[in-house]
């Protein structure tokens, strides 16, 4: 890899010291470095893709699992691999954190010591009288929950237009593996090896002591049906604004993948087990 976009997190403590450090680093080794910083645009997206040259080799997020989950939705298209500088809490996509990390993850991306690996996401719509009147990605999760008002929801769930089971619950998540580990783990989800391609379908605080979380195959296409006011609808966290009684949300496995790019041959149950106990 010879050409490098930096996306900072201007939120993170330290981000725009670290941004320096890998543009001379990088710069210093020959190697193009461009960057940008996080800006809402109002369109949900924070990322402007036009500013991202055309010959990136790989784009380096510096802030938490959500800013490289943002990155990558808001580039979702380019074919360009993502690695993360964290500087925020625990992350399980972000790889490095230290300066030592630091210098070791740009020598590795410098000179091919690396692989690449796939991540499905979700494409949501969400259909009114028959219209969509919304459409976004997700890479962890989309969530159907309730806005404001503390009162359990009603809607039903079609696997590929067949009915599958009605729900009162707090809310529906429907995550891919990669975010198998994030809100769908909260709230008592499984643990899916991030490689894996399929949904995994966990109610919030479901009224039912039968309900737990179905895992579907990634061919599948999902549908909520609502049948009450007041909810809402998030892509990775995003709000997609509220949704109405009747509404319908469509989600299947998005027509592209997010690359990430890894450093170390440490397996899933390794990389979890260092993250789930601190060590």
């Amino acid at each position: 890899m010879k050409s490098f976009y930096i996306v900072t997190n201007p939120d993170k403590e330290g981000a725009f010291e670290t941004e320096q450090q890998i543009r001379d680093y990088l710069e210093g080794r020959d190697a193009r470095c461009a960057s940008g910083s996080m800006t809402g645009s109002g369109d949900g997206r924070y990322t402007d893709s036009s500013q991202v040259p055309q010959e990136v080799d790989c784009v380096i997020t510096i802030g938490g699992d959500g800013t490289l989950i943002q990155a990558a939705r808001d580039l979702a298209g380019r074919n360009i691999p993502f690695i993360g500088v964290n500087r925020g809490h625990l992350g399980y996509l972000t790889q490095v954190s230290s300066v030592e990390e630091l210098r070791e993850m740009l020598d590795a991306l410098l000179s091919g010591r690396y692989h690449l690996e796939k991540r499905m996401m979700l494409q949501g719509l969400v259909v009114r009288d028959g219209r969509t009147v919304y459409e976004n990605m997700a890479l962890n999760e989309i969530v159907i929950s309730r806005s404001g008002l503390l009162k359990p929801m009603h809607f039903r769930i079609l696997v590929n237009g067949e009915f599958l089971n009605q729900y009162t619950a707090d809310g529906m998540i429907i995550a891919t593996p990669t975010g198998s580990t994030a809100y769908n783990l909260s709230a008592g989800g499984p643990i899916v090896a991030p490689s894996a391609r399929m949904m995994v379908l966990t109610p919030i605080c479901s009224h039912a002591l039968n309900s737990r979380s179905i895992v579907l195959p990634a061919e599948d296409e999902i549908t909520v049906e609502m049948l009450d006011e007041g909810h809402i609808v998030s892509f990775d966290g995003n709000l997609s604004g509220e949704i109405r009684q009747t509404d319908k949300i469509i989600i299947r496995q998005a027509g592209m993948d997010t690359t990430l790019v890894q450093l170390k041959k440490i397996s899933f149950l390794q990389n979890l087990s260092s993250k789930m106990t601190g060590v």
